[in-house]
């Protein structure tokens, strides 16, 4: 392996691969990288949630505090996602991105060893802050380096394996490793990060310098925008505990509202802003940035509400848990390569709404279980369906999402639409854990959740409506192309 790395020195320009190029060894070992950081995001998100409970035990952390284990990870993911992806643009996309694979090495493996909750939910913080700067600077990678077409469209595909594939392992790993101990899960993903900033470091290819100095960069944007969704993002993730009508809620909520405000008049009259707003004329990319958080919010309210319907009532273990929900995983692998086809073949809106017809389709299905009902009937019928949407809608997104867009401007682009995708998951699984009584749990076996039929509702509803505006999207049939700056 060193030996052929050794032949794979980084060109000092990006590499473009078109249609019709061939793939060389260098190019998959890039897309292994790329995907490889993707990957590690949801096998690090999903396996610290099946060990929850073990560190609970283990650290004598109230449920309140273990609810910091992963939403310090939102906190720093969804409130620096935008920062990370005009670092890219600003910074160059080959220096954030492997920068910020070694951090989330570094920090996983020293977490690991962690005994304090306070330091471990900070570390945690710092992950997600490590992986908001990783996930834009990778896709803005893949958007610069392969054309837009039948190349980026195969890219994309190979990507999406790589999360949905760590998202859905993420389970499986972590039921085995948490018998083991948890510190495992923590520490399984460091090795592997740093691994791949050593492979990175020979294939990823250079971007031409920029000249860009303080004044380019939008500090007081930057400011406002990040603090406007750590706000929002923490108002959120509390509200299910201390109440939507507390004033405490409410005024976390304003104080968001009113720094978006000012973020938007910041950018408005700022020379080189953090956001050009003019990138929000295209309705293309609105489109796909509400379309994943649709997508993403719905799924992450679901898997929070059967997580708990699975345990609490039906008493199964997280390994079990996990195993059930793997089909849609294997789905979404398995459909992948012919994604790329796909996409060259249909309007990535299209293939949208039905990704989104999929999903309500499979958490509709959900609202006819009962206790007794066997695996085979109530959840996997509803986890095929749910793979299939995954598989439609996650490269369709990025696609549209980027499409048109300058080069100059991927970073920012790719961190927009991962910020829709985290802060809808975060809004949405707030809102669903306020219905159905998130702690409260269940008091007998073989009983549904308090609040579940209305919670799942509320989700069917949600899909619907994304499902809806992605229909009338389709009937304006307007052009996809991005205003762009030189």
């Amino acid at each position: 392996m060193t030996s052929v790395l050794t032949d794979l020195k980084p060109d000092p320009t990006d590499l473009h691969v078109t249609e019709g190029s061939g793939w060389s060894g260098r190019t998959w070992l890039l897309l292994v990288v790329l995907g490889g950081a993707l990957f590690l995001d949801g096998l690090d998100i999903s396996m610290v949630g099946v060990a929850l409970p073990s560190i609970g035990e283990d650290l004598g952390m109230s449920p309140a505090g273990l609810q910091w284990i992963v939403s310090g990870y939102v906190l720093g993911y969804g409130g620096f996602l935008l920062l990370g992806g005009r670092a890219a643009d600003l910074l160059g996309r080959r220096s954030v991105f492997l920068i910020a694979v070694g951090a989330f090495g570094v920090a996983s493996v020293v977490s690991a060893f962690l005994s304090n909750d306070l330091a471990l939910i900070g570390l945690r913080f710092f992950k997600g802050v490590a992986a908001a700067f990783t996930v834009p600077a990778g896709l803005s990678i893949i958007t610069t380096t392969f054309a837009e077409g039948p190349a980026r469209n195969r890219a994309f595909s190979v990507y999406t394996v790589c999360g949905a594939s760590g998202f859905s392992m993420g389970l499986v790993f972590g039921g085995i490793l948490t018998e083991l101990g948890w510190r495992m899960t923590f520490l399984l993903p460091g090795p592997a990060a740093l691994l791949l900033l050593f492979v990175g470091l020979k294939v990823v290819p250079r971007a031409a310098r920029q000249t860009s100095s303080l004044k380019h960069f939008d500090l007081l944007g930057a400011f406002t925008s990040t603090a406007s969704l750590l706000v929002l993002v923490y108002a959120v993730v509390e509200a299910p505990t201390r109440g939507w009508d507390n004033p405490a809620t409410w005024a976390l909520l304003v104080t968001s509202a009113l720094l978006a405000v000012v973020f938007v008049v910041v950018e408005l009259r700022h020379e080189h802003p953090l956001v050009r707003l003019g990138i929000l004329r295209s309705a293309s990319v609105v489109h796909a940035n509400l379309a994943g958080a649709v997508m993403f919010g719905g799924y992450v309210a679901f898997q929070f509400v059967v997580t708990l319907y699975l345990q609490n009532a039906l008493g199964w273990s997280p390994m079990a848990m996990a195993l059930g929900f793997l089909p849609a995983g294997i789905l979404v692998v398995a459909s992948a390569v012919k994604m790329g086809s796909v996409l060259e073949r249909f309007d990535t809106r299209l293939v949208i709404a039905a990704g989104l017809a999929s999903f309500a389709t499979g958490y509709a299905l959900f609202l006819r279980v009962t206790p007794d009902m066997g695996y085979a009937n109530f959840l996997l019928p509803t986890m095929l369906l749910l793979g299939l949407g995954f598989a439609l809608c996650f490269p369709a997104i990025n696609a549209q999402a980027t499409s048109g867009v300058a080069d100059h401007e991927q970073g920012l682009a790719s961190g927009l639409v991962n910020t829709s995708v985290q802060i809808g998951g975060a809004v949405m699984l707030a809102v669903i854990s306020a219905v159905i009584g998130a702690g409260s749990g269940v008091t007998e076996k073989d009983t549904l959740l308090p609040g579940m039929t209305t919670a799942i509702q509320i989700i069917v509803a949600l899909t619907v409506v994304g499902l809806l505006g992605t229909l009338a999207v389709i009937g304006l049939r307007r052009p996809s192309g991005v205003e762009s700056t030189p």
